[in-house]
């Protein structure tokens, strides 16, 4: 009985080697590679809104307010006319929350840059309206 035991968990623990060794080869090709950081400068953009119908500028700017503090998502559109996606620093949320006040006004965002296939994104680390 005890062989067979120790011969079953001998088995188990072969098959698994191989697996978690795959597992673990997978989630580190995944990892991001170091994040830039940038400077760039914007629209503070109510994703919403501006996929939808166009909703953005001076004239949208207390729509995108309310929408962004509603919690839908948030964005800038770069002077060049690139979108980003905007994201909270998980340990310091501060100047992504101040950020949402600022829809439809120009601001300077700084932190580290990420990007998966079409989508690009900047996590807010500072913020400053221009």
């Amino acid at each position: 009985m005890r062989r067979s035991i120790l011969v079953s968990t001998l088995l188990v623990l072969a098959l698994a080697a191989p697996i978690a060794a795959v597992w673990a080869a997978e989630h580190e090709m995944s990892a991001p590679a170091s994040e830039k950081k940038v400077t760039l400068q914007g629209e503070v953009l109510d994703m919403s809104c501006f996929i939808t119908h166009n909703g953005q500028g001076p004239s949208h700017a207390a729509c995108a307010v309310k929408c962004l503090k509603d919690g839908q998502p948030m964005g800038l559109l770069a002077k060049d006319g690139t979108v980003y996606l905007l994201f909270a620093d998980h340990g310091d949320a501060t100047a992504y929350n101040k950020t949402k006040e600022l829809g439809g006004k120009n601001v300077e965002i700084q932190g580290p840059l990420a990007s998966k296939g079409s989508f690009k994104g900047i996590t807010v680390e500072s913020m400053k309206p221009l």
